[in-house]
């Protein structure tokens, strides 16, 4: 069995996919964000950078825990043999999951931060990031032209970490088709999206009743940089 902690969020989504994908037993644990739960002592042994997700695999009567997405999922693909690509693919996996972990994600997420979050509107982070969310996409379309999936022939989960992010590119880049200038992605997406599994990994979750309010707690409890240090 897997303990999952998770939060509606596109890290925690990769790793709702995979368990989805592959069948693997899990437990959904809740950690609400906005609350501040990620900043307990109990999530705080589990994942000492205070993100989501994270995972306990309490299999074989030892605990396993294992935070940042793209090490669960290359710790869950190993554990269960599965969407991990053909061994001669290892490179191009490792290198395509570390341009989404390094790349497309913390980009994709500045550039929301600074478009949607921050308390003023600064053009020139927007721009930065926004501009740099929109590159790391081109690279991504040109590499998937004439290609079905990120990594060889098979669907691997380099193509469940980047379906995390490019599902909320219409929050990152807004728009009512924001994939249009971005063909081959888009053909993708759609064709990753599609598959049953994503259906029940959108379902994850759902019946917990997360903070939706960004109230002034829910900024401290987000941002606690932004604010100074409590002795």
């Amino acid at each position: 069995m897997i303990r999952f902690y998770f939060h509606p969020t596109p890290n925690p989504a990769k790793v709702a996919l995979f368990l989805e994908e592959a069948g693997l037993p899990y437990e959904v644990v809740p950690v609400d964000t906005r609350k501040g739960e990620q900043h307990l002592p109990a999530f705080r042994a589990i994942n000492p950078n205070g993100k989501l997700p994270a995972i306990v695999d309490v299999e074989g009567g030892r605990e396993v825990r294992v935070f940042d997405s793209t090490a669960i999922l290359i710790y869950l693909g190993e554990k269960s043999g599965r969407f991990m690509g053909a061994p001669e693919d290892r490179g191009e996996l490792l290198s395509w999951l570390m341009f989404i972990a390094s790349g497309i994600g913390p980009y994709s997420g500045q550039a929301v931060h600074f478009q949607r979050a921050a308390p003023e509107q600064l053009p020139y982070a927007i721009n930065r990031y926004r501009r740099e969310a929109e590159r790391h996409y081109e690279i991504l379309d040109r590499h998937l032209a004439g290609r079905t999936y990120i990594v060889g022939n098979e669907y691997t989960i380099a193509d469940m970490s980047a379906w995390g992010w490019i599902d909320r590119a219409n929050v990152v880049l807004g728009g009512d088709d924001p994939l249009a200038p971005y063909p081959n992605l888009k053909r993708w997406f759609q064709s990753i999206d599609a598959r049953p599994a994503v259906a029940r990994a959108r379902k994850v979750g759902s019946d917990h009743a997360f903070k939706q309010e960004m109230d002034e707690d829910a900024k401290r409890a987000m941002f606690p940089t932004n604010y100074p240090k409590v002795a």
